[in-house]
């Protein structure tokens, strides 16, 4: 089992930190409100703990579970304790109106990450197309969640397919880094839905394989 640290306090991190530590694995919360992140910690159980907010990440994981608006500066802020590690980005940089992004039109959210991060991490985009109730329960209609992730490092996105796999969800490699892009349209793609036609959050996108 690894060590995770997650960078956030709210429902993502607290899916995320649940589902983690109910595999097995040791699970660190860091966030800007000390008092959110010793609270989540207690709410996650089995040992989680919190730490300090711009510290070295015990995790070699460390999951970026903070808005798209606070995450470059929560990655600069960090700096060079973000070396070595696997940062896997959750984030979706979605502007007001629910259909556009707020990052520059040659760029993506999960690169702009990349940008700020130190040359020595390693970048992996997951998690970002479920609401984060769903991604909490595991399960959806009794089969495993997919869980879509993008990268340029096969190892790394090796390592993110077995952290997946532990929590009982299934990983999907879509390919590069750049493909993150795609994911992020995904997000797009559920406000859509969620606003015009399913009306509400209770559903999962996933692909549906054959035998």
């Amino acid at each position: 089992m690894s060590t995770i640290s997650i960078i956030g306090s709210g429902g993502m991190a607290a899916a995320i930190g649940g589902l983690a530590a109910k595999a097995g694995h040791t699970v660190q919360v860091l966030s800007r409100d000390a008092a959110k992140a010793r609270a989540l910690a207690e709410q996650i159980g089995a040992g989680a703990t919190s730490g300090t907010f711009g510290a070295g990440p015990t995790g070699d994981i460390v999951i970026l579970a903070v808005p798209y608006s606070a995450a470059l500066d929560v990655v600069k802020q960090y700096g060079e304790a973000l070396a070595g590690k696997l940062l896997v980005d959750i984030t979706n940089p979605v502007a007001p109106d629910l259909t556009s992004f707020v990052t520059p039109q040659d760029s993506f959210g999960a690169q702009e990450i990349a940008n700020a991060a130190p040359a020595r991490a390693e970048v992996v985009k997951a998690f970002n197309a479920h609401f984060s109730h769903v991604l909490a329960a595991g399960t959806f209609v009794g089969h495993p969640l997919d869980v879509f992730i993008a990268g340029d490092g096969a190892q790394a996105k090796a390592r993110v397919s077995a952290l997946i796999k532990s929590l009982g969800l299934r990983p999907l490699d879509t390919g590069p880094l750049l493909m993150a892009r795609t994911l992020e349209h995904v997000c797009l793609l559920s406000l859509g839905l969620m606003t015009h036609s399913v009306k509400n959050t209770h559903f999962a996108i996933g692909v549906s394989l054959p035998g």
